[in-house]
């Protein structure tokens, strides 16, 4: 069946949030710059005279890691490199999405534009091919310290070899297979093609990526889910005005937001002097946040137009390198995950003032007056245990100590573990915005208040999902459906509408694959 794929050309300049969500899906041609792979044979011409010198060139005429002083003769070559890229496929685990393993390709073929890599202009084509036939290698998520992705890349580098696992036309099955049916041949590894395949942190990168916007996308709806709690707590707004006057730029930012999304809603107002500092600090800490996710964003997308490779090919020479060592992009994202917990702990007080019956004269436990039940008490003990959840994968690990290769390599970031523990706490607050929305919801049927605008979207999720709570009853799935539907593309690009962010929504690209077209670089579509 045909479909309409937009062309997207790499040139070696860093990849936008925007077509790697589109290259993810599976709906980009991609394409390689004249102009970069002009830069890839210049590089090629200088590892192959290098190589025809008879200077050891790490990892394509010598071993690597702890065999790094091992040397291969010109007969040895082409079984080394075919068992350098094999031996790196020791992944294991649950497999990463095909989402993920598009952009990590993506990302190989670009950072190779940059002229610095010095694998074959072959390799890049193969890669491109594979990417053009949908077929995309099984990559097992465990296999990373974050100092190159090597067990990840070996897995795609395997499957380009003709071994290992990839899914083809949504079917998994083994790599030789799934070449024959796309019509495609396996790859040859030339000295320095297997670990320019592998040596690279282009998985770590990927995932990265899409978890920081995810990330991105959560906090997006809690901040609207705090304005909502605010709306039924009866806050006041002065704080939301002030900090557009004495606050820093993204406070300010926020600030506006929470004024523009509750402008249609006129609540009334409990404050007695000035509300509790989760209420009147929503701009601070949110501020913070967001400013933390696009130093962070920046930070990866940076990384996408760059060589991490070792060796490289700079200065018309092929030396040796560190850059395979990801810290930077490490560093801000154990700092984003700080920044979750803060998020975690400003959303569960508001649903602990919710149930504790102190504002706007509420109910204990949001049980309406008259009936006999327990309420909501318990769910906020869930509110708490999911704050706890974020808080615990908060604490940085990129400096624990590792060893390996006979010592030679001492030094790792641990990405792929850090990326893990803040997916996690990005999954965990979605949970606590339904939880935080289901109980303003609640607290607005209380008091007869009639949300508008934003909370009025919030209201109706909710209610689509659970009734106004009189008995007692299991709020587990009711809690579940809110949480998915708040979390969907769909409800976000509402929210997006309703009441923009622009420069936060539009570089992170948020939103449906719809929206996100409609806004990249016009191009012709490519019919494949």
């Amino acid at each position: 069946m045909k479909h309409e794929r937009l062309g997207i050309e790499l040139s070696g300049q860093p990849l936008g949030f925007a077509e790697m969500v589109t290259i993810g899906a599976g709906k980009a041609k991609i394409s390689a710059s004249a102009t970069g792979m002009a830069r890839i044979a210049i590089a090629r011409e200088i590892v192959e005279d290098a190589i025809a010198s008879g200077m050891p060139v790490y990892g394509s005429t010598t071993g690597v890691g702890a065999m790094k002083d091992v040397e291969w003769s010109a007969d040895e070559l082409d079984t080394f490199n075919l068992g350098l890229v094999r031996a790196h496929h020791f992944g294991t685990g649950t497999p990463f999405s095909c989402n993920i393993v598009r952009n990590a390709m993506a990302i190989r073929i670009n950072t190779a534009l940059t002229g610095q890599v010095g694998c074959t202009p072959e390799l890049i084509q193969a890669y491109i091919r594979m990417l053009e036939a949908d077929l995309i290698p099984v990559v097992r998520r465990t296999g990373s310290i974050g100092c190159a992705d090597i067990g990840l890349m070996g897995q795609i580098g395997a499957v380009l070899t003709g071994v290992g696992e990839a899914i083809y036309r949504g079917n998994r099955m083994q790599a030789a297979e799934a070449f024959r049916a796309a019509g495609l041949e396996p790859m040859r590894m030339a000295p320095r093609d297997s670990l320019a395949s592998l040596s690279i942190n282009a998985v770590s990168f990927a995932s990265a990526a899409e978890t920081t916007r995810n990330a991105a996308a959560s906090i997006r709806v809690l901040l609207a889910t705090a304005m909502m709690a605010a709306g039924a707590l009866g806050a006041s707004r002065d704080p939301w005005k002030a900090v557009r006057h004495v606050g820093t730029a993204r406070e300010a930012l926020i600030g506006a937001w929470l004024c523009n999304a509750s402008d249609e809603w006129n609540w009334p107002v409990a404050t007695h002097v000035q509300d509790p500092l989760s209420l009147r600090m929503i701009a601070q800490v949110f501020g913070a946040v967001i400013e933390n996710l696009l130093s962070t964003g920046h930070k990866i997308l940076a990384a996408t137009g760059r060589s991490d490779d070792n060796p490289v090919v700079v200065e018309g020479r092929v030396m040796t390198s560190g850059g395979s060592l990801p810290l930077d992009v490490t560093i801000l994202l154990e700092s984003a995950a700080l920044c979750m917990a803060h998020a975690a702990r400003n959303a569960f007080n508001r649903c602990v003032i919710l149930g504790n019956g102190q504002r706007r004269d509420l109910p204990v436990n949001l049980v309406p007056p008259g009936r006999i039940a327990t309420g909501f008490g318990p769910i906020i003990k869930l509110a708490g245990e999911i704050f706890s959840r974020v808080l615990s994968m908060s604490n940085p690990v990129s400096a624990q100590s590792l060893v390996v290769a006979a010592g030679l390599e001492d030094e790792a970031a641990f990405l792929p573990l850090v990326i893990e523990r803040f997916d996690r706490q990005m999954r965990a607050l979605k949970r606590l915005a339904a939880l935080e929305a289901l109980l303003s919801a609640q607290a607005i049927d209380i008091l007869g208040d009639e949300p508008k605008g934003v909370a009025a979207m919030l209201y109706a999720v909710v209610r689509k999902h659970a009734e106004f709570y009189t008995v007692d009853r299991p709020l587990s799935a009711e809690v579940e459906a809110i949480e998915e539907e708040l979390g969907s593309d769909e409800f976000l690009s509402k929210l997006i509408e309703q009441v923009p962010i622009a420069s936060f929504d539009d570089f992170f690209a948020l939103g449906s694959l719809q929206r996100i077209e409609e806004r990249l670089p016009s191009q012709e579509p490519a019919i494949v």
